[in-house]
């Protein structure tokens, strides 16, 4: 679907180390393309919305995250769901999160513990980008330095307007999404309304033609499927939908009004 990954991992990895996880990486995305892209005529997600073939008779992996999407339409009160204004399945909102979550845990049974994952700007850490071996940073409590990860501004790509470290001790956040209208223009449908007016396939949110409040949102979470639903959901829902993501999710968020405001939670402020 266009998404740019990115590996980071430290200097002190080695090349068969890297090979391996470059590999692991590039099969997982490429296959989960191939079955979830709105883009690929051949796709699995394509056949079903020219209606060749019924969910029920779907693969499990399209059943499985049909029921995951379902799940956070229900948490969400609408505001995530798996069905665009034109009654197509598109799983594109959680499928991405989902690639990243399963790419982590490809890495890590490698053996690799210290990386940084980068998919379209979803990102997911483990670790530190200092080795433990080389001691730089360790704290007595076993802290390391954190992965530190930049969120653009969406009015000028050039610049940031926040950073956040991710990672590096135990109770750290390892999961940084955006969603937002910034790179994709307007493909977030508005929670409720009518017909609504976004565009192309991506995460839809019920229907409506309201203004959405915020421009841009970034959740930082235990887990990428989760900051990536949210993310999403919070654009959608506006106000009422981020006040029920922070009080029912531990994560941090930082929004970025339609007119250039912030509102930013605890853990982005400092």
């Amino acid at each position: 679907m266009g998404t740019v990954v990115s590996l980071t991992v430290p200097s002190t990895s080695g090349e068969d180390e890297l090979v391996a996880a470059t590999a692991v990486v590039e099969q997982l995305f490429a296959g989960l393309d191939e079955t979830f892209s709105l883009y690929r005529p051949d796709s699995e997600a394509s056949r079903i919305a020219r209606a060749e073939i019924m969910l029920p008779d779907a693969s499990e992996d399209m059943r499985r995250l049909y029921a995951d999407a379902v799940g956070w339409r229900l948490v969400t009160e609408g505001a995530f769901t798996p069905e665009r204004p034109d009654g197509v399945l598109d799983l594109s909102g959680i499928v991405k999160g989902h690639a990243i979550g399963e790419a982590g845990t490809s890495l890590l049974a490698l053996g690799l513990r210290d990386w940084c994952l980068n998919a379209g700007g979803d990102v997911l850490v483990s670790g530190s980008p200092v080795p433990a071996s080389a001691g730089a940073g360790t704290t007595v409590s076993g802290s390391r330095e954190p992965w530190r990860a930049g969120i653009v501004d969406p009015a000028d790509r050039r610049t940031l307007i926040a950073g956040y470290p991710l990672g590096g001790h135990p109770e750290a956040k390892l999961a940084l999404a955006t969603s937002g209208s910034a790179e994709r223009g307007d493909h977030i449908w508005a929670a409720g309304g009518g017909t609504g007016a976004g565009r192309g396939p991506g995460t839809v949110a019920g229907g409506g033609r309201a203004a959405p409040a915020f421009r841009q949102v970034s959740v930082a979470a235990a887990d990428i499927v989760t900051a990536d639903v949210l993310a999403t959901a919070i654009v959608a829902g506006g106000m009422p939908m981020l006040d029920r993501a922070t009080d029912g999710w531990d994560i941090d968020v930082l929004a970025v009004r339609a007119g250039g405001g912030l509102v930013a939670t605890a853990g982005f402020r400092r």
